[in-house]
């Protein structure tokens, strides 16, 4: 009545409760962006109308759990689960640490129910062979089983550790990649027509059509570009690998997807904090940030012929079952 601004203080929710579940998925984020622990409080209390839980030494407290947590994802058994798909890639995250940089490597799997899951999350060194082989080898310890298919970019890394430690899985190379790649290697007048020349190669009904797109692409730009050209003639066999599985599946075994967009916001982040991080601390806030990200993921099309892909070299008929 006389105007004058009070603060709502409620008798039934204290201020310790009121903070959102939402808040948490939050936090990995914003901390993987570059924001210290002792900025968070004033950065969010116009949110949220107060700090309460959200000091420096809270932030502190919550970052040690959370690389307990990630700890304990680490080394957990593998042996009741049965990865049938597996998106691998390596994200870089160039925030919080001071000279190194933080190269994440990030395994990603579909289970024979359809739905995606987190599989396994490293820190390694520039993606080599070494790094890949050492967390699948870890994988591997804890009883994964083989892959039916592996999803990549051209990484040699990942492609020789999985060779080493899963050498029947089958590869497939991710489009998404691939497309940049020769998109790179050609001049911008030409992008146009070669995105639609691509298209038809990816997109086509079969395999058999792919391989008529493809040698109709390398007819039409051989010639003037043949290094741009042979990155999809040199890898057609392994751009072609989802053709041998069920049509449902293919719209999401063509990219790493499930991996960039996850990543997407934080993936060329470069800024540098006050005062370095951890590598431990850095892991642990992109777990966080995955953690929160799978309960959004959806499962993959057609989910019940998941469980219906043999392991074996080749699966053909899909089509025509």
């Amino acid at each position: 009545m006389t105007g004058e601004r009070r603060r709502f203080s409620s008798a039934i929710l204290p201020a310790w409760c009121r903070k959102s579940p939402k808040v948490t998925e939050v936090l990995p984020l914003l901390y993987l962006h570059g924001l210290s622990s002792k900025d968070f409080g004033p950065a969010l209390d116009g949110f949220f109308g107060t700090d309460a839980g959200l000091s420096a030494a809270t932030i502190t407290r919550l970052t040690v759990q959370w690389q307990d947590e990630a700890r304990a994802f680490a080394v957990r058994d593998l042996s009741s689960v049965d990865y049938v798909y597996l998106w691998a890639d390596g994200i870089h995250v160039g925030v919080r640490l001071d000279e190194e940089k933080l190269h994440l490597l990030v395994l990603i799997g579909v289970r024979t129910d359809g739905t995606k899951e987190l599989v396994a999350l490293a820190d390694g060194y520039r993606e080599s062979t070494g790094s890949w082989a050492d967390l699948m080898r870890d994988c591997k310890r804890r009883a994964m089983r083989a892959p039916v298919l592996a999803i990549g970019d051209g990484t040699p890394g990942f492609w020789g550790a999985l060779r080493e430690v899963f050498p029947e899985t089958k590869e497939q190379r991710c489009w998404f990649h691939k497309i940049a790649n020769v998109l790179s290697a050609m001049p911008k007048s030409a992008h146009p027509g070669v995105k639609k020349a691509l298209a038809e190669i990816w997109n086509a009904e079969d395999r058999d059509h792919a391989r008529c797109a493809a040698a109709a692409f390398k007819l039409a730009y051989g010639a003037k570009f043949g290094k741009a050209v042979a990155k999809i003639t040199d890898d057609l066999d392994e751009l072609l690998s989802f053709y041998d599985y069920p049509a449902e599946h293919w719209i999401h075994l063509r990219t790493t997807n499930p991996v960039e967009s996850t990543f997407a916001t934080v993936r060329h982040h470069t800024k540098i904090t006050k005062g370095p991080g951890s590598k431990a601390a850095s892991t642990a806030m992109a777990f966080k940030l995955i953690e929160a990200a799978q309960a959004r993921w959806r499962a993959v099309d057609g989910p019940h012929l998941v469980a219906l892909c043999p392991r074996r070299r080749h699966l053909q008929g899909w089509q025509a079952r």
